[in-house]
C-alpha cells in the first residue's frame, strides 16, 4: 500500500517514457511507438521523449469519449430527484 501511495506522489507534470508508460499502464516500447507515430501527445527534449501529464489526461479523456460538462449548464438551485417510496 505504501508503494502505491509513493507512486501516486511521484507522478510529475513532465514525465520520461518510463514514467509515462507506468502512468498509462502500457509498456515503454508501445508508448515509444505511439509517440513516434504521433498517436499520443509528446515532445522530444534532445533525443528523449517527454510527456506532459495534463496533455496525456486530456488525450485519454478525448479517446474515451469523456467530455467535461460546462459549469454554466449546472442549475444549483434544483434539488436532486427523490426516489419513489416503496
Amino acid at each position: 500500500m505504501a508503494v502505491a501511495i509513493q507512486t501516486q506522489l511521484a507522478v510529475r507534470e513532465v514525465m520520461d517514457i518510463r514514467q509515462a508508460a507506468d502512468y498509462l499502464g502500457i509498456s515503454g516500447d508501445t508508448l515509444y511507438r505511439y509517440a513516434s507515430e504521433g498517436f499520443v501527445p509528446a515532445f522530444k527534449l534532445g533525443n528523449r521523449w517527454r510527456f506532459r501529464k495534463s496533455l496525456l489526461d486530456g488525450w485519454m479523456d478525448e479517446k474515451s469519449g469523456v467530455s467535461a460538462a460546462p459549469a454554466a449548464d449546472v442549475d444549483v438551485t434544483r434539488k436532486k430527484p427523490v426516489a419513489r417510496a416503496r
